[in-house]
C-alpha cells in the first residue's frame, strides 16, 4: 500500500514538470558567477598588433536579469566592449557585441552579433552572424561566435567562415579577480 501511495504521489510531479532545455541549463551556468570578474589569455588566433595581445583581459559578468545577461569584456584600460546576451521566450539565445566610445556613445560597428539556430549544448552555444551584422560588417557576414561554459573555463570564440581567422580567449573560472570598474556608456 506504501509503494502504491508513493507512486501516485509521484506521478504528478512528473507529469508537470518539463525538463530544461540546454539553453537554459547554459544560461543557469552563467548566471552562477553573475558579479564575479575573471582573468582570461588569449588561446589560439592572438598575434603582435591585434589589439589584444599583451593586455590584461578581463570578464565581468556584470548584470543577470530574467531574459539578459551582460559581460563587460576589458581588453588591458579599453573598456568599450559588453557581450549582451537575450534568452527569448522559446528560449533560444541571441548574441550582441555592445561596444562604445569612452564618452558612453555608441561606436559605429556596435550591436552585431547573431541568434542561436537551436537551443544548443549546455556548455556550447552558438551564434552565426545575423543579417544586420552582415550589413553592418560585410566581411563578417560568415563570422560565427560561440561560448563555452564548464566548471573550470569559460570561451569566448569567434571563426570567420571561408577564412583563416579564429580567435578564443579562455577565462579561468576557478579564480575571481577584483571587480572591475563599470564599462563606458554604464553608470557604477
Amino acid at each position: 500500500m506504501k509503494a502504491l501511495l508513493y507512486f501516485l504521489l509521484l506521478i504528478p510531479v512528473n507529469f508537470f514538470s518539463q525538463e530544461q532545455k540546454p539553453s537554459e541549463k547554459f544560461w543557469t551556468q552563467l548566471e552562477k558567477h553573475c558579479g564575479k570578474a575573471y582573468q582570461g589569455e588569449i588561446i589560439s588566433g592572438g598575434k603582435e598588433g591585434d589589439g589584444f595581445t599583451g593586455k590584461k583581459l578581463v570578464m565581468h559578468v556584470r548584470s543577470c536579469q530574467k531574459n539578459d545577461i551582460k559581460i563587460p569584456f576589458f581588453v588591458g584600460d579599453d573598456k568599450s566592449r559588453t557581450w549582451v546576451l537575450n534568452m527569448s521566450a522559446d528560449k533560444i539565445l541571441r548574441l550582441k557585441h555592445d561596444h562604445r566610445n569612452p564618452d558612453g556613445t555608441e561606436e559605429k560597428s556596435t550591436q552585431y552579433g547573431g541568434t542561436s539556430s537551436n537551443v544548443g549544448l549546455e556548455n556550447l552555444q552558438m551564434f552565426p552572424a545575423d543579417a544586420y551584422t552582415a550589413q553592418l560588417i560585410p566581411a563578417a557576414a560568415t563570422n560565427v561566435w560561440w561560448f563555452t561554459i564548464d566548471e573550470k573555463s569559460f570561451t569566448y570564440n569567434l571563426r570567420r567562415v571561408g577564412s583563416d581567422r579564429l580567435f578564443t580567449v579562455k577565462f579561468d573560472l576557478t579564480k575571481t579577480i577584483k571587480t572591475p570598474s563599470a564599462p563606458w556608456g554604464t553608470k557604477e
